[in-house]
């Protein structure tokens, strides 16, 4: 037990009382104790200890402190009182015991190590009675106090002197050794002595038992550096996905919630107009309303389809069928472009899951005036073909769009202050074309009167501008209504002008002759004598008008349209020559006058050319051309021998008012003015010589130059029956200002008993329309066969 802090009891005379067992302390009678023989012992002085230390010689051992003497005698009572326990040794002994060993030379074993400050040792001395039997060695081993002062217990701590015996040497470790079993006089139960201690190595510290080395661990370094890079590769993505989701993916986060209380509007942009050149509408677009059907809501569809036959024209039996639920269907059309009035009235009918709507209407005044050129669009504004289709993307516009906020179901409104933007349309811009409206019109009905004399037949007629290279007029029979293109037949809606190809005849002997004076090998006054017939090749060419072998001059040749003259002026020129003019003049390739699917004629190579290549050649066989082309070669001999490509597009209106003029058309010298003079001269002959082929394309009052001609039609490389009959003119001859061309093939032969009346009053009406004053002069005096 560790030592108490409170003071001793004390007796009456001061001195420390120790406890008693037996005697006056438990009422007996005092006990007498044993008497115990002391071992001897001689201190050995430690270190730096000095012998002075020690009992002083001649000094009493039996006397206390202050030179107070002790009686000698025991204390009554054993080890064991209240007193011992209080005056506890650090080696588990009392001082009573310590006094007793004292008193036989006995002492603890490190009782002499007062300089360790981990073993204090404080020892409390019993005033006044100590056992007068101490040894003298352990009064050498105390340190004298001085006097404090005080009068009660003096707590010294002694020095601990280093015996010299074995027995009691201090063991290096500071711990308690097991000490043997002793027994002391005048004890009733042995006591534990120390062990004797080896005096053959010096005393000091006990070195330091080497700690067993830990087992050795797995190396920890690389699955720290695998796991930092796991965990940084997991802050990187999801880092990475943080920013995709804050930067890219926040709007259509943000407006997930939105996007389902949208109602979106589409605002239709009108399409653009086709106008005539002087801004008459040959097609426009008109507002409207298109009729439609929510099968889920219509609750009996035979009785509502009653209702809306006779406002929209349809019969009742298909108004039933598209208004039959068919899955979760909740939109059809019943009625696309319908009168703003009569959708008033169907609005009127209230009538369940039928409804209207803004639409658009194309609307074509004249009708089939110049429908083959305008061409027609579907329901949803689609150009399908003519200039419609080949313009689409200029006429069409862009609609806009209304998108809001609105409610479901009864609340299908748009919410007052929520989200709500408007895209405004932009109206298509208009084409305004070269076309005269009322020149197209009066050329459609002389064709179409001139033809109806046949059956099964196919005429195309072209009107152009001379400088210009304008298409005044352009007209295709059979025609048919572009407001209700449903109800004809595909070939009906066909440009005859630049789609229908055939082989053009006598009228490409004009190229041949002007090609011959451009290259001197002819002159206005050449003449030679001209055999019936010639042969070129396996093929005979035969003349309709034969001279019989009599010289026959070149006006002449093209009065009579002689094949056998023109075949011999071809030979004249050679292949080369004459395919090079042919290009020249526009044959070979599309004019790209603006009409989608023109058609680019074909020339012979000269290195295909058979033997009767040379004859059928230079009379235009074997040469494949259309309407158009041939009519633009006629105006380059008009225009003083310049070529000019025709051309529909005069400018395009832009929905604000802009206007942007064509491209300039292509122009190219074919001829000098003086050849192509020449030969508009020399043409005149076709309608004023007797028994010319022209006579009957004559107009009254104006000089007309020009040419008749016979060809064939050939489909996919096969000939077709009968005969086409062509005339191409100008006038007036001496200073042309238009060209008509009229093409008809008949498959029951007779063509060109069609064109050249045609062909007159075509020139006539153009002639009177444009008011272009009559010719002062005559026809010069042609002599076919010169002497």
């Amino acid at each position: 037990m560790p030592p108490r802090s409170d003071d001793p009891r004390r007796d009456p005379t001061g001195s420390r009382r120790g406890s008693v067992r037996g005697g006056a302390a438990r009422g007996g009678g005092p006990r007498t104790p044993e008497p115990r023989t002391p071992e001897p012992r001689t201190p050995e002085p430690r270190g730096g200890e000095s012998p002075a230390a020690g009992p002083r010689a001649g000094e009493p051992r039996g006397q206390g402190r202050a030179g107070e003497p002790r009686t000698g005698q025991p204390r009554t009572g054993d080890v064991g009182g209240i007193s011992d326990a209080r005056a506890y040794t650090p080696r588990g002994r009392t001082i009573r015991e310590s006094s007793e060993d004292r008193g036989g030379q006995r002492r603890t074993p490190r009782a002499g190590r007062s300089g360790d400050p981990f073993r204090p040792a404080l020892q409390v001395l019993d005033g006044g009675r100590a056992a007068a039997g101490r040894a003298a060695a352990n009064r050498a081993g105390r340190r004298e106090a001085a006097p404090t002062g005080r009068t009660g217990v003096i707590r010294t701590v002694p020095p601990r002197a280093v015996p010299d015996d074995d027995e009691f040497a201090e063991p290096p470790a500071p711990r308690r050794r097991p000490g043997r079993r002793t027994d002391t006089p005048g004890r009733g139960a042995p006591r534990r002595t120390e062990a004797p201690r080896r005096t053959d190595r010096p005393a000091g510290r006990r070195p330091v038992r080497k700690p067993r080395r830990p087992p050795k661990l797995a190396e920890p370094r690389r699955r720290l550096r695998l796991g930092t890079m796991l965990v940084l590769a997991v802050f990187a993505v999801i880092g990475i996905r943080l920013v995709v989701l804050q930067a890219v993916d926040t709007p259509a986060y943000a407006g997930g919630g939105v996007d389902n209380r949208l109602a979106r509007i589409d605002l239709p942009a009108p399409r653009g107009s086709i106008q005539d050149r002087t801004g008459a509408p040959l097609a426009r677009s008109i507002e409207a309303r298109y009729v439609f059907a929510d099968p889920t809501m219509i609750k009996d569809r035979t009785e509502t389809a009653k209702l809306l036959s006779p406002l929209l024209g349809v019969p009742a039996s298909e108004l039933a069928e598209k208004m039959k639920r068919k899955g979760k269907l909740q939109f059809r059309y019943l009625a696309r472009g319908v009168d703003i009035a009569r959708a008033k009235q169907i609005e009127a009918l209230d009538l369940a899951g039928i409804g209207t709507h803004r639409d658009e209407r194309r609307e074509v005044p004249g009708g089939d005036l110049a429908a083959n050129l305008v061409g027609f669009t579907s329901q949803d504004m689609d150009g399908l073909e003519g200039l419609e289709a080949r313009y689409d993307d200029v006429l069409r516009g862009q609609d806009g769009r209304r998108v809001y906020e609105a409610g479901l179901g009864d609340l299908n409104a748009p919410i007052p202050g929520g989200y709500s933007q408007t895209t405004d349309p932009k109206p298509g811009s208009s084409l305004v074309l070269t076309i005269d409206r009322d020149l197209q019109f009066q050329v459609q009905q002389i064709l179409s009167r001139q033809m109806a004399q046949t059956r099964g037949a196919i005429g195309a007629a072209v009107v152009l501008d001379v400088k210009t290279g304008d298409v005044l007029a352009q007209a295709s029979n059979p025609t048919y209504n572009a407001a209700t293109p449903e109800q004809s037949r595909p070939t009906d809606r066909e440009d005859a002008a630049t789609s229908f190809v055939v082989d053009p005849g006598s009228v490409h002997k004009a190229i041949t002759y002007g090609a011959a004076l451009q290259e001197g090998i002819i002159t206005p006054d050449s003449a030679w004598p001209v055999a019936n017939t010639i042969t070129r090749g396996d093929v005979t060419f035969r003349d309709t008008h034969p001279a019989d072998g009599k010289k026959l001059s070149v006006a002449g040749m093209l009065a009579y349209s002689s094949n056998v003259g023109t075949i011999e002026i071809g030979d004249r020129l050679g292949p080369d020559r004459l395919i090079d003019y042919q290009k020249r003049f526009g044959l070979g390739q599309p004019t790209g006058e603006g009409m989608p699917g023109e058609a680019s004629g074909r020339l012979l190579p000269a290195d295909q050319w058979s033997g009767s290549s040379y004859g059928s050649v230079p009379i235009g066989h074997s040469v494949d051309a259309t309407p158009l082309q041939m009519a633009a070669a006629y105006a380059t001999i008009a225009n003083d021998g310049t070529y000019v490509q025709p051309h529909l597009i005069k400018e395009v209106v832009g929905a604000d008012g802009t206007r942007t003029p064509s491209a300039a058309p292509v122009t190219r010298s074919v001829l000098s003015p003086q050849n192509a003079a020449a030969l508009r001269t020399l043409l005149e002959a076709v309608t004023t010589v007797d028994g010319a082929t022209g006579l009957a394309a004559a107009v009254p009052g104006y000089r007309v130059a020009g040419k008749t001609g016979t060809g064939l039609r050939y489909v996919d490389g096969k000939q077709q029956p009968g005969e086409v009959g062509s005339f191409i003119g100008m006038a007036p001859a001496e200073a042309p200002r238009y060209v008509v061309a009229v093409f008809v093939w008949n498959p029951e032969g007779g063509g060109g008993a069609v064109v050249a009346p045609a062909f007159r009053e075509m020139m006539g009406f153009t002639l009177r329309h444009y008011r272009v004053p009559p010719s002062r002069g005559k026809s010069p005096n042609f002599e076919v066969f010169p002497r």
